[in-house]
């Protein structure tokens, strides 16, 4: 996975404030009880700047993070989440725990297969028996029906204004979808602009796909479904929630 926000990640907060953190994570917490009523301790792959994190903390859950970005990294541990620098399909840690959970497309961002295993087998390894492995991507059947379109975003705050704006260039054969971003930043007392552009390519994924990619793993598929409302999959959901358990 490359190193997508290097530059992105001083602005992820600001581009996403508007974020329903507590929906997200009060949905993953239920998923959680649901599944496996006993479960206290999560690791989270990719865990941002401790948005969901924090709240689950909040909530009663022991919970650790790895995310790839430092700069990231140090803005989570500033805010009391207890995380580390780390790629998710290469590291070590000497812990098991009940859950491993994967938000805002994280697993989108993984692109080759090789990958893929690698951050599946991570997460069987970090689990104790009957963990559960939950995650959301982009589903492949609304990305064909849908298409993604060219987007504009406009944020801003007392320091900056940011404009964000997303060109989708899709890949049919290996299912992605290069989001390229070009970042406008204002810093409202000098009344400079600086510009930035950055390629996120985002995979997509059909049921069948990551039903095989859990069963060669070593977990079994709970449950498939759109994200926070619990819908079946269709043609018009973007983004889908996994609920594997590990065998």
């Amino acid at each position: 996975m490359v190193e997508n926000f290097n530059i992105y990640s001083k602005y992820y907060d600001l581009l996403y404030k508007t974020k329903d953190y507590n929906a997200e994570s009060n949905y993953i917490s239920d998923s959680i009880k649901k599944n496996s009523p006993n479960a206290k301790t999560i690791l989270e792959f990719g865990s941002g700047t401790g948005g969901h994190g924090l709240i689950l903390k909040k909530m009663g859950y022991d919970i650790y993070g790895l995310e790839r970005s430092q700069e990231m990294v140090e803005e989570a541990i500033l805010r009391g989440f207890a995380c580390e620098q780390a790629d998710i399909t290469n590291f070590e840690i000497d812990r098991k725990f009940d859950a491993v959970i994967s938000l805002f497309h994280v697993i989108s961002y993984i692109n080759d297969n090789t990958s893929l295993v690698k951050v599946f087998r991570n997460a069987s390894k970090c689990l104790n028996s009957g963990g559960l492995f939950i995650f959301d991507t982009w589903y492949s059947p609304a990305v064909y029906h849908q298409k993604p379109e060219t987007r504009i975003k406009k944020v801003d705050n007392e320091e900056i204004s940011v404009i964000r704006m997303a060109e989708p260039e899709i890949h049919i054969n290996p299912n992605v979808v290069d989001v390229n971003y070009t970042i406008l930043v204002k810093d409202k007392i000098t009344d400079k602009w600086i510009e930035f552009h950055e390629k996120h390519p985002m995979r997509h994924f059909s049921i069948p796909e990551i039903d095989l990619l859990a069963d060669f793993t070593g977990f079994e598929m709970l449950n498939a479904e759109e994200f926070l409302s619990r819908l079946e999959p269709s043609e018009n959901t973007w983004g889908v929630c996994f609920i594997l358990k590990k065998k």
